[in-house]
């Protein structure tokens, strides 16, 4: 074998794992400073503060006497507060010992004499600061990206081959085909509207230039035009890259994203042939489709054979400002979404009606991670927030040794007067410790075999 061979091959393993480790990172540094801030807010003094596990690479301490550290382990962190008997330590007994020798002063400071509020606020913030995170950066997206103006303004146009191309930078589309154009804030209309267009190949467009009133001719307003590609796809696998156009499946020629969408569902999973135009260039690709589980708008599922694009119109519509109250009102929606799915998908694979390869695990994460900063910051910035959605949920639920088995807790010690007995913290710790790693091997092995 030539070595040499290796080297791009290793250059992007070598660039997944740094997108990987970039985006855990910032997700357990914003987690664990919920943690460290509202229990500082809350009069529990934080020891040890940790980006990752393992031999200290950087690390100092503060005038509050807080240790900010690095470790080698890039995969996880932790808030070690005063007298917390934390499994990193190592320590527990002797921790106890010395709590239990504390003046009510210093033991107000320790996470074990703190009031239950107060433990209970510091254990939730991590979550909570994982969900905001996702909130700020969709809303910043939205509001960056703005809102189409109204009507669809040409704002650019993608090139397309071999195509009939009269529209202009700034025009204002009015009628398709002689149908009025909808607002973009009827919701469902611009699906129920294209369904009502003639599919052909060139249409003609009603705009308003200049002043003016102009019919021009231009193409089928969604061809099949790759805007996206979803990660870990066969479209991805065959490198099916942002800006091409399939213009033939089969050797059928195509001019409309519906029609290859057709082709796709119809082909019962056997390998299709794709031409495809890439920047004045004829390629051709073969690719098989693969069964795809996708979330519904009632909270099901719906299985399909897909390939993993995902098209648009051939204009990319003019914007204008979005406002402050609208995109953060877009940021709390869209992270409700990834909640609402997540559970969804949850719930219907342990009843069985959707696969469990739905469940991916660190390789599959660290994939995506790749391919999604291979597609620009954007898109890289975007899946670190739905991962940090994703993160804050499955650390609320009620599991010991996670946030949500600590929240549990703290609900009994609430109704019952008292916390549970050391026993039985030590039988749920071990059994909670129990579920996550056999998860992990679950969601390890679905990475290498589904």
């Amino acid at each position: 074998m030539d070595i040499f061979s290796l080297i791009p091959q290793f250059g992007s393993i070598a660039y997944t794992i740094g997108a990987f480790i970039i985006a855990l990172s910032v997700i357990v540094a914003v987690h664990e400073y919920g943690h460290y801030i509202v229990g500082r807010w809350s009069g529990i003094h934080a020891e040890v503060f940790s980006i990752g596990f393992g031999p200290v690479l950087w690390s100092r301490t503060d005038k509050r006497g807080t240790r900010w550290q690095i470790a080698l382990l890039p995969f996880g962190g932790y808030v070690k507060f005063l007298g917390d008997a934390n499994a990193a330590s190592g320590k527990d007994e002797e921790a106890m010992n010395e709590i239990s020798e504390q003046s009510p002063e210093e033991l107000r400071r320790t996470m074990h004499g703190a009031p239950l509020w107060a433990r209970t606020a510091t254990v939730a913030a991590g979550p909570v600061f994982n969900f905001v995170m996702s909130i700020l950066v969709f809303g910043l997206i939205f509001w960056s990206q703005g809102v189409s103006r109204e009507p669809l303004t040409v704002g650019s146009l993608h090139p397309l081959p071999g195509t009939v191309q009269e529209l202009q930078d700034g025009d204002e589309i009015i009628a398709i085909a002689g149908m009025p154009t909808p607002d973009f804030d009827q919701e469902g209309a611009w699906s129920d509207y294209t369904e009502a267009l003639p599919v052909e190949p060139v249409l003609d467009y009603t705009v308003i230039r200049d002043g003016q009133t102009l019919d021009v001719s231009a193409p089928w307003l969604f061809p099949p035009l790759i805007q996206q590609v979803t990660p870990r796809s066969a479209a991805m696998d065959i490198q099916l890259a942002q800006g091409d156009v399939i213009t033939a499946v089969d050797g059928d020629p195509i001019f409309a994203f519906e029609q290859l969408k057709e082709h796709v569902e119809g082909s019962d999973g056997k390998v299709l042939l794709l031409d495809v135009w890439r920047d004045g260039a004829e390629l051709e690709f073969a690719l098989a489709p693969r069964r795809t589980d996708e979330p519904q708008p009632d909270g099901g599922f719906v299985t399909h054979w897909r390939i993993g694009i995902v098209g648009g119109m051939m204009l990319v519509p003019a914007t204008e400002p979005a406002g402050l109250w609208d995109s953060l009102t877009g940021g709390v929606q869209q992270t409700g979404r990834i909640i609402e799915g997540s559970l969804s998908g949850i719930w219907h694979m342990v009843t069985g009606a959707i696969s469990t390869c739905n469940m991916s695990g660190p390789i599959g994460i660290a994939e995506t991670s790749g391919a999604m900063a291979s597609q620009g910051a954007q898109s890289f910035i975007f899946f670190i927030a739905v991962l940090s959605t994703a993160v804050g949920l499955l650390n609320l639920f009620p599991i010991p040794a996670l946030d949500g088995g600590h929240l549990v807790f703290y609900a009994y010690e609430a109704v019952a007067g008292k916390p549970p007995s050391d026993l039985a913290l030590r039988v749920l710790m071990g059994i909670g410790v129990t579920i996550i790693l056999s998860l992990m091997l679950f969601s390890v092995s679905n990475d290498l075999f589904c």
